[in-house]
């Protein structure tokens, strides 16, 4: 799907546009926005991530959780295995197949979950402290589209994912 830049508005736009991404990317990842006080900076993106997922979609397989986080199974299984050696992550036997893994959030990792998750609202509310809410459901609602545009195009076929650049 090639477009012509010059259709889709101000090339200046764009490169601004590019140019803040850049910065927010590189800027989260320095502080891994890992939320303000003693929890700042104490869990990895990746291990978020797979915790969130796993409190909101419930107990899952390996493969199913790496469909669902459009990554590759070797990468979640490798991600987990500190999780569960931290008790964050259980590993429990599928319900139908014994012979099947099912992960799912302990109570320590739902606990700390809620820890980071009360840290990173925080800042977020530290951040955005100036902002009118109106302000606050737009760049949230623009993010989410941002986001939502980035995991799209991963998923067609022949455009390079995260792990592949």
């Amino acid at each position: 799907m090639s477009m012509d830049m010059t259709t889709v508005g101000d090339t200046g736009l764009l490169d601004t546009l590019q140019h803040e991404v850049a910065l927010f990317a590189r800027r989260a990842e320095q502080t891994r926005l890992g939320g303000v006080g003693q929890v700042r900076n104490s869990m990895d993106r990746a291990a978020y991530l797979l915790l969130n997922r796993l409190d909101k979609e419930g107990p899952m397989g390996v493969k199913a959780l790496a469909a669902s986080m459009g990554i590759d199974s070797s990468t979640v299984t490798r991600q987990v295995a500190p999780l569960v050696d931290t008790g964050l992550v259980k590993r429990t036997s599928h319900p139908e197949d014994g012979r099947a893994v099912v992960l799912q959030l302990s109570p320590r990792g739902q606990a700390r979950l809620e820890e980071v998750r009360s840290s990173r609202r925080q800042l977020m509310a530290e951040l955005t402290h100036d902002w009118e809410p109106a302000e606050r459901e737009a760049f949230c609602s623009l993010l989410t589209r941002f986001n939502s545009a980035l995991s799209a195009r991963m998923a067609v076929p022949g455009v390079p994912g995260p792990e592949e650049q």
